[in-house]
């Protein structure tokens, strides 16, 4: 019975927000409620909440200094010349900037946090994409797919992980899989080179000065790339796309004091290729003469990070208070910083703790474990031999559902004695339980992903719909090059 109120649970949870009848927060505060009296332990509601706020509480705290951070230096100009740089490879090409999205993605995503990664991304891109009035769920999807191929970094978690839950060295599990994540990664790049056509197809071809042209009306976000009705005319005489309002504002929504929407790039319609920037190269925020400092921070703070010197909460707590303090010394110009990236941090942290409730429901009540054991039990005993390729196929669905944490500890335990019955080795299974992490990064249990959706101002329902079929198209593919390469 709970085995079916849990995937109940899960399935009305996402039909809900993909068709737009309830937004993320309450759906993630109210269907698990509802379902937690069904089950029969609405008495213990509290305690299960109190549980999954208590287990994200760090994630939350991690995500709101570091969306102050990661502002301040925006704000300050810290990733100013990274755009610049991308802004000359793309041009105001859809294609290349849709490559560019992806390859940005995966750079970043060395740092090993997905927060860090959507927030340097959707910095950097989200200019273009609203001024050239690209899909922005194009933008998410493909940044998500980039990060969840290289979100299996040692460093990065899901490794870590099977390691631990596994014994084994987490260096035996990644290294060998390399060749097949590359070609995860590259199947990536491919799909980003697709998109990018498609949009290039559906906006026309463009050169600076015609993107540059102020076009009066609203702003919206596009569901898919080509997809639907309605027109947008734009200045190359060739725009039409589906437009769905999901909230797109006018900012970049990265940095209060920056680029400012579309329109503001009216002004500037004769600018030269040098001087399509992306980000205000005036606003007041700037701090050039303290480039290097901010530059020093951010390599010191990620290389803090990934040798886990301190707690990443902590790490982005003393980097934000230290970032404003030197930047902005005087305190109504901190304030106003703060200020400036309130909604951002609102919105975030609001998720997060939203999220813990469906967390911790799902979890209090025994429906993950009734799940994951009735999934391993409908394995057939003639797919023994072949529990590389079950545990790799499982990993798509099960850390979509679940968290990485009650996948790898719960779940691949049990799947890799079931393998080593039939004498597939530990390290097999635990390869093949990572080649989920494509589709795992979009999941509604993933903090960052809200980081993503929030920055680029996209509705969560949409950014599902349109990346869930494309994440399952590279975990698979990862997964086949693993059985063709021998890794798993």
């Amino acid at each position: 019975m709970l085995t079916i109120l849990g995937f109940a649970m899960i399935a009305t949870f996402l039909v809900l927000i993909m068709m737009k009848k309830m937004s993320p927060i309450a759906a993630l505060v109210l269907i698990p409620a509802l379902f937690c009296v069904f089950v029969g332990k609405g008495a213990h509601l509290g305690d299960y909440v109190i549980d999954g706020v208590s287990s994200l509480a760090p994630t939350a705290a991690m995500l709101m200094f570091a969306i102050v951070y990661f502002g301040v230096m925006i704000d300050v100009g810290l990733f100013d010349p990274i755009v610049r740089a991308i802004l000359k490879f793309c041009k105001a090409d859809p294609m290349r900037i849709v490559v560019g999205t992806a390859l940005l993605a995966a750079i970043v995503s060395l740092d090993g946090d997905g927060s860090t990664t959507f927030m340097i991304t959707v910095s950097a891109m989200y200019p273009l994409y609203k001024r050239l009035k690209m899909s922005l769920v194009v933008m998410t999807g493909v940044a998500a797919m980039a990060n969840g191929v290289m979100n299996t970094l040692p460093w990065g978690g899901p490794t870590a992980r099977a390691a631990t839950a596994l014994k084994v060295d987490a260096t035996d599990i990644f290294v060998p899989m390399i060749p097949a994540l590359a070609v995860g990664l590259v199947a990536v790049v491919v799909l980003a080179y697709a998109l990018g056509l498609r949009e290039r197809r559906r906006l026309g071809t463009l050169s600076l000065d015609e993107a540059l042209v102020r076009e009066p009306e609203a702003e919206t976000v596009l569901v898919g790339a080509g997809a639907g009705a309605g027109a947008a005319s734009g200045a190359s005489g060739a725009r039409s796309g589906a437009g769905v309002g999901a909230g797109a504002g006018a900012g970049t929504g990265a940095a209060r004091g920056g680029s400012g929407g579309p329109g503001e790039a009216a002004d500037r319609g004769g600018e030269s290729d040098d001087d399509f920037k992306g980000l205000d190269p005036d606003r007041p925020t700037l701090r050039p003469k303290l480039y290097w400092f901010n530059a020093l921070l951010t390599v010191a703070l990620l290389t803090a990070m990934i040798m886990e010197l301190l707690p990443i909460p902590v790490l982005f707590l003393i980097g934000a208070t230290l970032a404003l303090t030197v930047n902005f010394p005087h305190i109504p110009d901190q304030k106003a910083r703060i200020a400036a990236h309130a909604d951002n941090v609102l919105n975030v942290s609001g998720m997060v703790f939203a999220a813990a409730v469906f967390t911790g429901v799902l979890t209090g009540t025994g429906m993950v474990d009734h799940m994951a054991n009735w999934l391993v039990d409908t394995i057939p005993d003639g797919m023994g031999p072949h529990m590389g390729l079950v545990t790799g196929l499982l990993s798509l669905p099960l850390t979509y559902f679940m968290s990485n944490d009650g996948f790898y500890f719960g779940v691949l335990p049990v799947l890799a004695e079931a393998g080593q019955a039939h004498g597939v080795s530990t390290l097999e299974i635990a390869r093949a339980s990572i080649v989920g992490q494509p589709l795992h990064m979009s999941s509604p249990l993933v903090p960052a992903v809200y980081v993503l959706v929030g920055m680029a101002k996209v509705e969560f329902g949409d950014h599902t719909r349109f990346v869930v079929k494309w994440a399952v198209l590279t975990s698979l593919v990862i997964l086949a090059a693993g059985i063709l390469f021998g890794i798993v």
